[in-house]
């Protein structure tokens, strides 16, 4: 049985607000990152389409897909340190973000 689990965080030093869906590995599954205080979106990234991407696609695409979405967190998150206020959230809360980011960062013509 997979276990997912939601993730917030705040980095005070970026300004930035992280969104993490992760599995039962600590490995983000989908990403958002909100900066300013405006909370932008400057990433909307999802591992399903990274690796789709390593294993189908050529560099270009890869690079495309990072400037368009951002880079996605690689290893266990769960072990980063120097970050203000993690909090567990629900998947609602996740999508409550991600939506928006993701049509956001869609939408933007590079």
């Amino acid at each position: 049985m997979s276990v997912t689990q939601w993730i917030r965080y705040f980095w005070a030093d970026d300004d930035t607000v992280t969104f993490l869906e992760i599995d039962e590995d600590g490995w983000a599954r989908r990403q958002v990152i909100l900066q300013g205080e405006l909370r932008l979106p400057v990433s909307a990234a999802t591992l399903d389409e990274v690796m789709h991407l390593r294993d189908h696609g050529k560099l270009a695409d890869m690079t495309a897909y990072e400037d368009r979405y951002g880079v996605l967190a690689e290893g266990d998150v769960r072990d980063w340190e120097d970050t203000d206020q993690i909090v567990e959230i629900t998947r609602a809360e996740f999508d409550q973000a991600w939506v928006p980011a993701r049509e956001t960062l869609t939408r933007f013509v590079l």
